[in-house]
């Protein structure tokens, strides 16, 4: 029963991942074919926003993986599509709802609640918060998976950027991650990143436990359209 059950939900979660990527472009389509994240001319409704990134983790002594990511916002409405986040090989799929707060100060929040499948199976509550002041920003994400398989499996997930604008295209700051995806020394791992921007695509370089026997290199390539 328990296997059919978890068979059940993998297939549940992978209907709501094809509808989670295929809304958006149904969407685009009822709007005449304009580019996602465009208008279009003499329309009321709000456009789909993309935000697909992949990042790529360089291990030592482990295999080298993409963990991609997918976003669509339209309006207040988020959705969220990952891979190898929670897990090799496991997928996930979130909806939310943007939030936003202030103008000089600016705070942003969006609770989601997501789906994961794959080699862990389960349920996760999550939220996003941004915070811009001026040339600072903050970036935080986090979840809690509800392993549905083991529960000792269960576990919190977070990563956070802080950094700062020196100019337009250029940024630096910290990072901070906990993940079970793979092991380190310690429980989290942090370093300095270093970001450039060109046009509505961003790279990102992360330098975790710097100087240490389990340093690790991520590098992140994302888009905004």
């Amino acid at each position: 029963m328990a296997i059919e059950i978890r068979k059940s939900l993998r297939g549940a979660l992978a209907v709501a991942l094809v509808v989670a990527i295929a809304a958006p472009v149904s969407g685009w389509a009822k709007e005449g074919g304009v580019a996602p994240g465009t208008a279009p001319a003499e329309s009321e409704e709000a456009s789909w926003e993309w935000g697909p990134s992949v990042l790529f983790y360089i291990l030592p002594g482990e295999t080298s993986y993409l963990q991609p990511t997918l976003t669509a916002d339209r309006g207040a409405l988020h959705l969220e599509a990952r891979y190898n986040y929670e897990d090799r090989e496991t997928g996930s799929v979130f909806v939310g709802w943007n939030l936003s707060f202030g103008e000089e100060l600016k705070l942003g929040l969006t609770p989601m609640l997501g789906g994961v499948f794959g080699r862990t199976n389960g349920i996760a509550p999550a939220l996003t918060l941004t915070l811009e002041w001026g040339p600072l920003a903050f970036w935080s994400q986090c979840e809690y998976v509800f392993d549905l398989g083991d529960s000792s499996g269960s576990f919190f997930y977070a990563w956070s950027e802080l950094s700062v604008s020196i100019v337009d295209w250029l940024r630096a700051g910290l990072v901070l991650q906990r993940t079970r995806v793979f092991q380190t020394n310690t429980e989290v791992q942090g370093g300095p990143l270093l970001g450039v921007s060109i046009w509505k695509l961003s790279t990102t370089v992360y330098l975790f436990a710097p100087g240490q026997e389990d340093q690790f290199v991520a590098v992140a390539v994302a888009g905004s359209f």
